[in-house]
């Protein structure tokens, strides 16, 4: 059996160092009962601890890191098979392939493009994650020519797509400073890949078709030193995807299957439906062959409302948001930072044509009557939204309006904000315009 939190800190050495990122010993042992940490963050375990916590407190998948010049994306150490368990932490990277064949400034064209793309969803930007480099020549000298021009225009994370050492050792040499992922060692080229992952103290990936020749590489790799892998099962229809990666996932969890509890690669190519798939069903790093802000956009989304935690609610960022460009005669309202509540506000607003103010408080991401009766949306609040973002300074009026769901709270405020007049607004959103148009004078 696991051991529980307590019985892995009486094998700490209890001193609260920090050193291993958290505050005390008991947070420390707390997170590695919860596969959230790894033993070797502690630098004062005692061997003989050590020998009794490692099995217990290694992630039942690795997390592994990739890194750009400027940025990175972790993807594993995932410890439930369903979200609605406990939550899913790391989300899937999507990247984008691109070959060596097509030349240098073609790469580079595809990949200014791809960088380029952000798109907004509910206050949140979503985007690529980063690039999938291939060796089709064959030739060590096009492929770092290629990844050095996809690098001139991305600090992106990378993937290098080369099937031989020489190949994958003239992309780390092009992508130095970075953490690339090595793509792939197979049972015909494991060592000389191992040599080169080694080397360049990079993550390495792994491909078979085959789950039992899988968890002989990666016993294999372990024990050539390599700790930092993830795991290609070459799936490539629906049926085959939802079947290899949920065992692969089932075996890394429920029968703590240490050769397999990796993260996991996939090439969905141009199939967005088995993109999305992977997506759900449990792809660590996704690579597609084509950049197409509609599909890909389908996917960003998928992936974000799979990957929100289902205890913590979608926020904005609390503030004064300008709408419709508004000036000193301009209305002032309010809301929360629940995003559903301050687009469906926004949006009203935006399209009435009306220039405003919105304050938007934070509540903690929740909506205005949920965040009333928690007591997170409180004329003390408002007030302090109010006068922190110097709301009186933007308007030469001193009036607000507050939700017409919360008027039991225009008396207090009348109190917290002297000198100002507060108005009730409409319960919803949808009339908001008929109610400037009525009670706001410009």
């Amino acid at each position: 059996m696991p051991l529980t939190g307590l019985e892995i800190y009486k094998l700490l050495p209890q001193t609260n160092c920090k050193e291993c990122g958290y505050p005390t010993c008991l947070a420390f042992a707390m997170k590695l009962a919860a596969k959230q940490a790894e033993l070797k963050a502690c630098p004062y375990v005692t061997d003989e601890s050590k020998s009794k916590l490692e099995a217990a407190s290694a992630p039942p998948i690795r997390l592994i890191e990739l890194a750009g010049a400027d940025g990175s994306i972790q993807v594993g150490n995932e410890t439930v098979l369903f979200r609605h368990e406990k939550t899913f932490y790391h989300r899937p990277g999507l990247f984008l392939r691109l070959t060596d064949t097509d030349g240098v400034n073609e790469v580079k064209r595809k990949a200014a493009e791809a960088e380029g793309y952000r798109a907004d969803y509910v206050g949140i930007a979503l985007g690529l994650d980063g690039f999938a480099v291939e060796a089709k020549s064959g030739d060590p000298a096009a492929f770092k020519a290629a990844v050095e021009a996809v690098q001139s225009v991305s600090t992106k994370p990378l993937i290098l797509l080369a099937g031989t050492a020489d190949l994958a050792k003239a992309g780390l040499e092009a992508a130095a400073g970075t953490r690339p992922l090595i793509h792939a060692a197979d049972r015909d080229n494991w060592q000389a890949m191992a040599e080169a992952a080694k080397a360049a103290k990079a993550p390495l990936a792994i491909r078979s078709d085959s789950l039992d020749e899988l968890a002989e590489l990666t016993s294999s790799l372990a024990q050539a030193g390599l700790e930092d892998l993830v795991l290609d099962p070459g799936v490539d229809t629906l049926y085959k995807s939802l079947f290899t990666l949920t065992s692969l996932r089932r075996l890394a969890l429920k029968k703590s299957f240490r050769s397999l509890g990796y993260p996991i690669i996939t090439f969905p190519g141009n199939d967005t439906l088995l993109a999305a798939e992977q997506i759900a069903k449990y792809a660590g790093m996704i690579v597609v062959d084509t950049f197409d802000p509609a599909l890909l956009y389908a996917l960003l989304v998928l992936r974000q409302n799979i990957y929100t935690d289902p205890q913590k609610p979608i926020q904005v960022q609390p503030g004064v948001y300008e709408i419709n460009t508004p000036d000193k005669t301009a209305p002032v309202l309010v809301t929360t930072n629940f995003s559903i509540t301050y687009f469906a506000v926004a949006n009203e607003v935006e399209g009435s044509g009306w220039p405003a103010w919105l304050v938007v408080t934070d509540a903690e991401g929740m909506s205005v009557l949920t965040a009333w009766a928690a007591g997170k949306f409180d004329a003390e609040r408002i007030a302090k939204a109010v006068k922190t973002h110097n709301i009186g300074e933007k308007v030469e009026h001193q009036k607000l309006i507050i939700p017409g769901q919360v008027a039991v709270l225009s008396g207090e405020l009348e109190e917290e904000l002297p000198g100002w007049q507060i108005m009730v607004g409409p319960r919803e959103a949808v009339d908001i315009g008929s109610y400037l148009k009525a009670m706001w004078q410009r």
